[in-house]
């Protein structure tokens, strides 16, 4: 069994958050010990894991309920979870293809400035104005 705190270390959450999914039902049947502090089992750590995944894939708060809530009724919802993650899944793609054109740009403008320091090529700066001759 793990405590919060454990649980915080294990998956890298704060305590804070931790709470706030066990408080929005998140993790079905938290368990208590003795002295009424939630205590989680393998099973929940690996479902804490999960809600850590989907919530760096931008599952809101109320698709991961939904999510949950498909997982909880068992097989007959697996088309339905394969269409939410696929969903996420094309987003995430689009991102890293937005982000892969800043990489371009920042690897392009890196260039230019070695291009100008190394003598290369002139400086020109679209902020600048340019000086008149």
């Amino acid at each position: 069994m793990y405590t919060m705190m454990q649980v915080c270390k294990e998956t890298n959450m704060t305590y804070q958050a931790l709470k706030y999914y066990c408080n929005e039902g998140l993790i079905p049947n938290v368990k208590r010990d003795k002295n009424n502090r939630r205590i989680f089992d393998e099973r929940d750590l690996k479902w804490i894991k999960d809600l850590v995944c989907l919530k760096k894939c931008d599952m809101s708060i109320q698709e991961m309920k939904e999510y949950l809530n498909l997982c909880l009724q068992g097989a007959s919802t697996i088309p339905q979870r394969k269409e939410m993650l696929a969903r996420k899944k094309k987003a995430i793609l689009a991102s890293i293809e937005e982000l892969n054109g800043c990489v371009d740009y920042i690897d392009w403008k890196q260039e230019f400035y070695d291009d100008v320091l190394s003598g290369k090529r002139p400086y020109i700066s679209n902020l600048i104005a340019a000086e008149k001759e």
